[in-house]
This record gives C-alpha cells, structure tokens and sequence, in this order.
C-alpha cells in the first residue's frame, strides 16, 4: 500500500479547466464516497481551494489506483479523460508525502507562502475523518503534513512576504483606485474568503463594508465582527446587488456558486472607477463585465499570469529545508514501522521455540517447580539477549532508505511466514492497511 497523490492546480491548467474540476464544499463527501468505492482505493482525502483540487489516496496498486481516482475526477469534472491527463501531475509514495507538506507549507501556492492554504489542508483532512474515509496512514501523513506547515510559518518569514491571494487582488485595486482608505465596499459572499477579505480591506482602512449573502444572518454574523473592529459593516440579501454594486468602489466575489452571480446588467456604466476582484472557482463575475466603462475586473487568471514564485528567496530556501528534513523524518518514521511487525513475528517465532523446548525438557527431567521456574526464565532471558541487539539494530537500519531489506532478510534467515507480519501490523493499526 501506498500514498498516490493526483491533482490539478494552478501550475497544471488554466482557469477554464480548473473550474470544471472544482468540488464545491457541499459534494466533498459525495466525491470521497465514490473514490472509496473504487477497488484499489483503500483510504481517500480531497484538498479544494480556489486554485487546486488534488486527491490524495492509499492505493494497492499504482496504474489501477491511479485509472480510479482519473475516474472518478473525470465523471465529476465532465472532462474526457485525455484531457484530463493533459493537466494533471501524479505523485507517488515518497514524492507524494513531499508534495503535501510542500503544499501545506504555501510553497506550491499562487503566492508563495500564503496561509490561509493550512487550513484547507486541514479541513481537508477533518472531512475525510468525518467521512471515514482517512485510516491510520492518511492520518500520520496529514498530521505530519500540518506539523511542516506550521513550523514554516514559524521559523521564516514566507508568509508575510507572500501574502494572500485576497491581499494581492486588494493590492491591485488600491492601486487602480489610489487607495483603499474611506473607499466603499462589497463583498458578495459570506464564507472563508469573504471573511479573508472583510480582514484585508478593514487593515486597509476601507470606509464601509457591505456584506451581500443568499443567507443574511451569515451576512450578518461577518459584519458583526467588523463593526466589533470599529469599521462600518452591514448585510443584505443579493435581490437588491445591482443598487450595492452601483454604491460601491471595490467588489469582492467569492461566493462559491456553481454559476456566476455578478454580470454585465448588473453593474451600469463608471463615472469613477471601480475594481471586481473575482476570486471565485468557479467565476462569480460573468466575462462581460470587463467591457462596461470604468470597471477593472481583477480575478485568478490574471493573478495566475502575473504572480511569481519568488516573494523572497532566502525565507523560500529555509522553508525548503524544513521540507526536505520533514520529508527524510517521515519516510524514516515510515521504513522503521514498516520493520516492526517482522521482528514481532521473529520474537513470537522464538517464543513458540522457547515454550517447545521447555514442554520437552520438562517431559524428560524430573524438576520441581521452583528449578522448572528458574530454567524457563534462564532460558527466556538468553533469547531476549540474543535478540535485543539485532531487532534494535534492524529498526535501525530500516530508517534508511533501503529499510524493506532488512526486512526481508529476516523473513528469509530465520524462514518467517511473510502473511504473519502482514497479519500482525492489520491487527495494530486496527484492521488499517498501510
């Protein structure tokens, strides 16, 4: 069994694609069900966020898992599956364990070093645990994963110098605006990225919020907490969008639909400018926005086009190194435990020896039961002396990267049963294959 990581991102495709290969938040689940019904599938996890959408499963077999998880992505993309290849990359075992904690730590983001990509990673895994569908090996992996994203936010500067893509979209309309400060906005979304940037514009002095949301009181909840920061903030519906657009000087879309909410009829014609960073996946604001007068649209495209991946290249190169030394950690921790039901086998293997020797020496010597007691723990104790050294030194061994050998070879010198440490790690890790 091992880890096989398939995805599509930013690096990979282009918006379009991207857009059909989107999950929203609400079909999560449904898509991890359908990728555990898969018959090389053992365990499942799905990480989604506006520019990526990238599977990470425990397979039996590469080219099988791999034909599963293209499945089930294509069926729920409406891509045919040659297209579907043309976009994606494909990680396996070592190189897939190295790609998550590269992705958790924001060094695979938009804009590198970004923070909010953490706590998607997260949710990402609390769903599959919810779902039942992360065991023991996607567990370990994750939460290694979320260990290397938090020591890169700690020991290096990444994040501030990369930044968010809400505050690099923000940055372009304080740009085109001459400033943020005093200026009107509208948020049309109430989720995480609209409460990203409700954050964004209130640090950067925006004169009032308007919250536009399907359901108010979620609406109503985000600008509770920006009027508790002192900036003006309140919640509509989207029946009356047109009038809150035509009010405002900055809008952000971010509502998560499975269409756009925001198009050319609904945004009249500039006598001063204004700037619609859409940052929803799939867009918000429809293609013909950008031609009404006065209107700048910012929007993931143009932040793909544009950014790059060097905000700050000592701060990159350290991060870099925490990932590499996590990785080499891991795949230790991982070629070490692989050992462990092996030597058990072996010291069970000398148990039952033990325990048939004694059986015999007890049917041939006539021993009362204080001398039967004293020879079968002499005997145990010379065993577990002769054992100790080698089963330390194996675990040893094993961290490195030609660990399985080790293994191997005491299954072959001392003649165990290969299905045995098989059996025995299925009985430690609760029945969870890793």
């Amino acid at each position: 069994m091992s880890v096989l990581a398939v995805g599509v991102s930013h690096r990979s495709a282009d918006v379009r694609v991207l857009e059909r290969a989107t999950v929203p938040s609400g079909e999560v689940t449904k898509v991890l069900d359908e990728l555990m019904r898969c018959a090389h599938v053992v365990e499942a996890t799905l990480v989604t966020t506006c520019n990526r959408v990238e599977v990470y499963t425990v397979v039996d077999a590469f080219h099988a898992g791999l034909a599963d998880v293209v499945g089930v992505l294509g069926r729920h993309s409406g891509l045919d599956t040659a297209e579907l290849y043309e976009h994606l990359y494909v990680h396996y075992a070592a190189a897939a364990a190295e790609h998550l904690f590269r992705v958790s730590a924001g060094l695979d983001s938009m804009v590198v070093g970004e923070a909010q990509i953490l706590g998607q990673v997260r949710t990402a895994y609390n769903t599959a645990r919810d779902a039942g569908t992360a065991g023991r090996t996607l567990h370990e992996l994750f939460q290694r994963a979320l260990r290397v994203g938090k020591r890169v936010h700690a020991e290096t500067g990444l994040d501030a110098a990369g930044g968010s893509v809400v505050s690099e979209a923000l940055a372009d309309a304080d740009r085109v605006l001459g400033g943020l400060t005093g200026r009107r906005a509208l948020i049309v979304g109430a989720g995480s990225m609209g409460g990203l940037s409700a954050a964004a514009l209130r640090r950067a002095g925006i004169g009032e919020i308007v919250i536009a949301n399907r359901t108010v009181e979620t609406g109503a909840r985000l600008a509770e907490l920006q009027l508790e920061q002192g900036t003006p903030a309140r919640a509509v519906g989207l029946d009356d969008l047109p009038a809150h657009i035509a009010a405002a000087d900055v809008v952000v879309a971010c509502t998560g639909a499975t269409g756009t909410v925001v198009d050319a009829g609904m945004v009249p014609a500039r006598v001063r400018p204004l700037v619609v960073c859409d940052l929803g996946l799939p867009r918000d604001v429809a293609a013909d926005v950008a031609d009404v007068p006065g209107v700048t649209i910012v929007d993931l495209e143009s932040l793909q086009r544009r950014l790059a991946e060097s905000p700050s290249g000592l701060d990159t190169h350290r991060a870099t190194t925490i990932v590499a030394d996590e990785v080499g950690a891991y795949l230790a921790t991982q070629r070490s435990a692989a050992v462990t039901p092996t030597v058990t086998a072996l010291r069970r293997r000398a148990a039952e020896v033990v325990d048939a020797e004694l059986l015999r020496l007890d049917s041939r010597l006539d021993l009362d039961a204080a001398a039967r007691a004293e020879v079968a723990q002499t005997v145990r104790r010379v065993v577990d002396k002769l054992l100790h050294t080698p089963t330390v030194r194996v675990k040893e061994l094993a961290s490195g990267p030609n660990g399985v050998e080790y293994a191997e070879a005491l299954r072959e010198l001392f003649q165990l049963d290969p299905a045995a440490p098989a059996t025995i790690a299925a009985n430690m890790s609760g029945g969870e294959a890793r």
